[in-house]
């Protein structure tokens, strides 16, 4: 379960979250929408630990863990997974390569064996295989070359890979056609399970159709301002934002 308690973040002296609280519980799958600048992308940078964000209160308690205590890598080793809304490419790092190191280092982290080659090697083909992502796309560098819905399974694929408890997508549809959408959308369902849970950051309800949450909450002015269950994202499609802009001003 991840919980935040009474978050504030700045950034540049720009408050930015102001006592957020939000509960994320074991299997759910919670949608945070709302409004460009209410805060939902900072909130998922600070789950994972981005710097330059300054922390004045709160807490994000994994499995009753304060998160905020811990570095980047030891947040992803814990079970903290971030999908970019733009993925980066890295020219020069073979996808292999990296995808490899990643899943080493986190079982590594874990105190578990590293797999062989052999083994590795089964796992990304079979991933792969339910995202029709080629085999040729493997062997170029990360995300070089690739087109936005490319760059977003690929994201799922190192998600399957890693096995993470807490998945955040962060605006995970942007620049998506309507096939890339539903690729993407069922190897997420794909990975839904009684341990893991997800938080999925979206403005659209087309996404939700695809990836039904369990609950609904809307962000504005930094804080959690009416959550509900998935008919919530139905009413915000048909009547926008503006009755929830000055709930929390």
């Amino acid at each position: 379960m991840l919980e935040i308690r009474n978050l504030h973040v700045s950034i540049e002296d720009k408050k930015i979250l102001n006592g957020l609280n939000l509960t994320v519980h074991d299997g759910e799958v919670a949608a945070i929408m709302g409004p460009n600048g209410s805060g939902k992308s900072t909130l998922s940078y600070v789950i994972a630990g981005k710097p330059d964000y300054d922390i004045h209160d709160g807490e994000i308690l994994l499995d009753g863990e304060n998160v905020l205590e811990m570095d980047p890598d030891a947040r992803a080793a814990a079970g903290i997974f971030l999908a970019f809304q733009y993925p980066l490419e890295i020219p020069g790092v073979a996808t292999m390569t990296f995808l490899k190191a990643a899943m080493q280092a986190q079982r590594k982290a874990r105190g578990e064996e590293e797999l062989s080659t052999a083994e590795f090697m089964k796992r990304v083909r079979d991933q792969a295989g339910h995202l029709g992502i080629p085999q040729d796309m493997l062997k170029r560098g990360l995300n070089v070359g690739f087109s936005g819905g490319e760059k977003k399974r690929m994201e799922i694929l190192q998600m399957a890979l890693l096995e993470p408890k807490f998945c955040i997508l962060d605006e995970t549809d942007s620049g998506l056609d309507i096939d890339a959408l539903k690729v993407v959308s069922e190897g997420v369902n794909r990975l839904r399970a009684k341990d893991r849970s997800f938080l999925v950051i979206t403005h659209y309800q087309r996404l939700l159709n695809y990836i039904v949450p369990d609950t609904v909450h809307v962000m504005a002015h930094g804080q959690v301002v009416k959550s509900g269950g998935k008919e919530l994202a139905l009413e915000l499609e048909a009547n926008g934002y503006a009755d929830y802009k000055t709930l929390a001003a």
